[in-house]
């Protein structure tokens, strides 16, 4: 057996290299994407105080570095097709509007610190200001026109620290009716994410989408 390592020390050598780095390789690429998610950017969706309408819509951001908020669009699907509104403003009169010393007051674009979060007022509210917006008046889940309201999207469009391209969160929840009310149920149990590249282009689209 001696003799056998012996005179094949060279192969022997030269297999353990090989070996070595495939090990040294295979735990580079764990430092490297275990580093990479926690770099990513993390956007959060979610109700709170309760299931009904009147549950706020939060937003967090759970980045290890603060987001710039630059739009909130709300979608909302009827079974006559979709009706979307940018949240990103509050409903305010013209005068109030013109007063640029509360433009905290009248806008929520701006940056998010790492850990923190806001809602955009309660789900009936998102709602009534989409309705307002295309000119129907709603009655609970169904519009005076006719339609329908199966869900609600939100997609939020933000910048990522000293990053230039933007990123996105969006998240759905159903408007379903049972027997104690109306209720709100996601349709995924997390928001999804687009933080990568082919899913930036599609934020992208979001943004030229608002500009038309």
């Amino acid at each position: 057996m001696m003799d056998w390592i012996s005179q094949n020390s060279p192969a022997i050598t030269a297999l353990t290299s090989v070996c070595t780095l495939f090990v040294w390789l295979f735990y580079a690429q764990l430092l490297y994407l275990n580093f990479r998610r926690q770099r990513q950017p993390k956007i959060i969706i979610n109700r709170g105080f309760g299931r009904t309408l009147q549950a706020r819509c939060v937003i967090s951001n759970m980045s290890p570095e603060p987001i710039f908020i630059e739009h909130i669009v709300a979608i909302l699907h009827t079974d006559q097709g979709t009706l979307s509104k940018d949240m990103i403003d509050f409903e305010a009169s013209p005068g109030e509007r013109d007063e640029a010393s509360r433009l905290i007051e009248t806008t929520r674009q701006g940056p998010m610190l790492s850990g923190s979060y806001n809602h955009i007022g309660t789900f009936q509210d998102i709602i009534g200001r989409i309705l307002r917006f295309h000119g129907l008046p709603s009655d609970d889940f169904q519009s005076v026109d006719g339609r329908t309201l199966q869900s609600i999207e939100l997609q939020v469009i933000a910048v990522y620290g000293s990053e230039d391209s933007p990123v996105g969160a969006a998240r759905t929840f159903e408007l379903t009716m049972g027997e104690s009310g109306e209720a709100l149920v996601p349709t995924r149990l997390v928001t999804r994410r687009y933080a990568s590249r082919p899913r930036r282009h599609r934020v992208r689209q979001w943004i030229r989408d608002l500009d038309e």
